[in-house]
This record gives structure tokens, C-alpha cells and sequence, in this order.
């Protein structure tokens, strides 16, 4: 259940009455201590590649090998991904406008990032489009060919291939669940979109994400602060993440028309009227 937030707070710029200890980083910092050990192994025989020196893997498509059992999950990652951002005051403390822009351009590599969590690794299988001559000797337009869309023609393999590789370099690293929590916080509050009305206190939070990061690998690491550097980079790698290709492999099959953003905010209580 979402923290309620008192109605004269809600949707107003509150670093005036931020503290270094803000409630944020005390989320942070307790999130998740009850839960198990997550599982992190994954089967590196199941990698899905294409051929070496191929230079036409933005035209290759591909589905998921099966669509039930990693939607099912791929699903179950979304909601604890937005259960997350739900119980955070201090989203619902920034103007709805800016909540808006944080889903549209963050949920991406959150999602991402709790597939990582959560060791979902997937199969692929690659379609192919109908050739050419098939067209002709089925009469089918250009035009209705075209009209079939991505939703039958799969995920650009490309874009599918780096999100994967991606997965493998944070599974390599066996992040552990608390640092898991501090990149949430760091993805969420993404300082880069400028257009925030209240971009100093996201700003100020995400700081303090970073800052809650960094001190935790320290510690635990003999202050090791490579792996901290790793990690950020790692995370600003997620922001090239295709979202299209997200939603057309992991939620195209039990959306259909359905847009992905729309569902989202829905979700999340912060629906604009316009929309």
C-alpha cells in the first residue's frame, strides 16, 4: 500500500524541507531486509546470439521461445517495480507533471534492472518476415503487409541482444539486494531530464542514492570503489535500452492494443485526465 502523502504536500517541490536523512534514504536503507536470498544464477547455455559479422540485426526479428512462462514473470517484475515506486513519499512530493516524466523515461531501465534482480533469463526465437515473392503469390499489398505492425513481427534482435547482455554483466557482479534498492533510487530519480519543474530535489535525491551506494560498497567491499564505478556505468547503460522492444517482446503477447505508458501511470494513481 502507497505511503499517503497529506494533500497540501502533494505534487509541491519539497527540498526546503529535505534533511540529509530524508525518507527516502531511510527506505533505502531498510528495503527489502526481510526478503530471501534472490536468485541470481542464470544458464549462460541458453544465450541467444546471432552470426558473428551479421550487419543487418536491427532488421532481424525475434519472440520470446516461451511467451507464457516469461510473460507470467516478466509481468511479476513490473508489479514489484511498481510497488516500489509506490511506497516512495518522496516521488509522490515532486508535481505530478515531473511524476509523469520519471515513468515515461525511467520504467524501461527499472524494469530491466528487477529482471536482473529477480535472474530472469530468457530464450528467443527468431522470425522471419515473408519474403518477397511469398507477398505476390498471397496478393498482399505493401500496404497491409505494413499494416501488420511490430506486434507480428517481434522485437528488433539488436536491441533484444544488448538488454541480455546486459542481464550477464549484472549477474557476474552478484549485486546483492540492498545495492539493488540504492540503483532503484539512483534509475528512478534520473537528474538527466531537464525538464523537471523541481529538478534540484531530484536532483538531491538521487545524490543521495549514489551517496547511500557508494558508502554501503565501501563498507563491504574494502573500499573497493571500482565496483562502485562499475555499477554506474552499468546503470547509464540501461538508458539505452529500447522501450518499444521491451514491451513488444515481454508484453505485446498479453496487452495487444494496449499501450504499455497508459497502463503504467494507471497503475500508479497518477493518470492525467488528457490522457
Amino acid at each position: 500500500m502507497a505511503t499517503e502523502i497529506p494533500a497540501e504536500q502533494f505534487g509541491k517541490c519539497q527540498r526546503e524541507t529535505h534533511r540529509a536523512k530524508s525518507i527516502l534514504y531511510q527506505i533505502l536503507h531498510k528495503e527489502h531486509e526481510s526478503e530471501a536470498k534472490r536468485h541470481q544464477q542464470y544458464r549462460s547455455t541458453h544465450r541467444f546470439t546471432g552470426s558473428k559479422g551479421c550487419s543487418c540485426m536491427d532488421r532481424r526479428r525475434v519472440v520470446l521461445k516461451t511467451p507464457e512462462a516469461t510473460c507470467r514473470r516478466a509481468s511479476e517484475v513490473l508489479l514489484k517495480t511498481l510497488s516500489f515506486i509506490r511506497n516512495l513519499p518522496s516521488f509522490y512530493r515532486v508535481p505530478w507533471e515531473d511524476q509523469l516524466v520519471l515513468i515515461q523515461q525511467n520504467w524501461a531501465p527499472l524494469f530491466v534492472l528487477g529482471m536482473a534482480q529477480e535472474g530472469v533469463d530468457f530464450d528467443l526465437r527468431e522470425i522471419s518476415a515473408p519474403s518477397l515473392l511469398k507477398k505476390i503469390l498471397l496478393n498482399q499489398s505493401w500496404t497491409a503487409s505494413n499494416e501488420l505492425g511490430s506486434s507480428s513481427l517481434g522485437a528488433s534482435l539488436a536491441e533484444v541482444q544488448k538488454m541480455k547482455n546486459l542481464l550477464w554483466k549484472f549477474w557476474d557482479l552478484d549485486i546483492s539486494v540492498k545495492e539493488y534498492a540504492y540503483l532503484k533510487g539512483i534509475i528512478l530519480f534520473n537528474s538527466g531530464c531537464h525538464v523537471l519543474k523541481c529538478l534540484p530535489y531530484v536532483q538531491t535525491l538521487q545524490q543521495e542514492a549514489q551517496q547511500a551506494l557508494m558508502e554501503f560498497i565501501s563498507m563491504m567491499f574494502h573500499r573497493n570503489l571500482d565496483r562502485f564505478a562499475w555499477i554506474l556505468w552499468l546503470i547509464a547503460s540501461l538508458q539505452d535500452i529500447d522501450a518499444d522492444a521491451i514491451e513488444e517482446l515481454f508484453f505485446r503477447p498479453i496487452l495487444g492494443e494496449a499501450t504499455l505508458n497508459v497502463l503504467l501511470l494507471e497503475t500508479l494513481y497518477i493518470k492525467p485526465d488528457w490522457l
